[in-house]
Formats: C-alpha cells, structure tokens, sequence
C-alpha cells in the first residue's frame, strides 16, 4: 500500500459517514434521506468490523452511538437540528482525543517512521485537533443560523477540503523531510510518543 493511501484510508473511514450525509444533504435537501444514509453507512461500517474480527476502537463506538442518538432523534422528531448538531460533537470529541501527544503515529507511514522529527508529527497533531475545534465551531455556527441545505452545502465542502488541504499540506512537508533525511544518510530518530 503506497505510503499516501496507508496514512489517508483510517480517516476517510472515520469520516466517511458525515461526507456521505453532508453529500447526500447538499445535493437532494432532504434531510430525512441524507440522515438514513447516514445511519446506515454508520452501522455497515462497524457490522463490517465485526464480520472481519477487526477490532473496533472506542471512537468508532462513540461515533456510532452519537449516529443512532442523533439520528434517530432526527428521524423521530423531523428536527434536523439533531443530525445537524451531531457533527458539532464529533469533531470536538475527536479534537479533544487529537490533543493527546503522539496520537498521529499510528497514521504514518512505516516507511517514515525514523525519518520525520517527532516534534513536527506531534506538532501535526495538535494542528489536526486545532482543524476538528474549527470545524465544531463553524458547523454549530451554521445549524443554528441556517437552513439545513446551506448548512450541509457548506459543510460539504469544508469537510473535506479543509482537511484534504492539511492532509497534502502535512504529507508534502513529511515527505520532503524524510527524502532529504534518507539522502543525507543520517540514522534513524526517535518516534513520537
């Protein structure tokens, strides 16, 4: 698996729920469609990690509960500030998580572990965290102010732009440092704990 996909495939999975329903928000303005689309894609995902025997990590159980809370809030009561708030929590919850030193390690790529200083790979996670805090904010912002087909219009796109931005941003930067780390042929640093 190239170095790209291995560092990017764990947190389009983790988010791919809340594009699908931004996406599906944006593009029909039904709420109640994008809202059980979401859902669903949420209960497939962990359904496949248990048909794998893959482990499911507490985020991933969070993230679903908070699915079928606010989700089924939705659904029940046709209110779409419910669905809409959701992605407010998730985001400060993840930021909240990002805030711990050395989290990002098991995102990078093996084939730059040793090559990247580990003050930068934390210094990343704190700057992930600082995009989820964003992302809370202007989301919760927006559900409160705005119609729910302009919130998810916007949320569509800042969603994943904001973090394909510092996603290519953060591998360019890692991916210069490790080439010119292997060409000078220095040894191997110490990993970020």
């Amino acid at each position: 698996m190239s170095p790209l996909l291995h560092a990017a495939r764990p947190v389009l999975i983790d988010l791919a729920a809340t594009f699908l329903f931004y996406g599906v928000l944006a593009a029909t303005g039904n709420v109640m469609l994008a809202t059980a689309l979401g859902v669903a894609l949420g209960i497939a995902q962990v359904a496949v990690l248990k048909l794998r025997r893959t482990p499911i990590s507490a985020m991933q159980w969070a993230s679903l509960g908070l699915v079928l809370v606010m989700g089924g809030a939705t659904l029940l009561t046709r209110d779409a500030r419910f669905i809409l708030i959701k992605p407010t929590i998730i985001y400060a919850v993840i930021g909240a998580a990002m805030l711990q030193r050395g989290w990002m390690n098991r995102y990078m790529p093996p084939i730059s572990v040793g090559r990247i200083p580990a003050r930068l790979v934390i210094g990343a996670g704190y700057a992930w965290a600082g995009l989820m805090f964003v992302s809370a904010a202007l989301n919760l912002a927006l559900a409160l102010t705005l119609d729910p087909k302009t919130v998810a219009g916007v949320m569509a796109a800042w969603s994943p732009i904001s973090k394909i931005v510092l996603f290519a941003g953060q591998y360019l930067l890692f991916r210069h440092i490790a080439r010119r780390h292997v060409l000078s042929g220095a040894p191997a640093l110490e990993p970020a704990h």
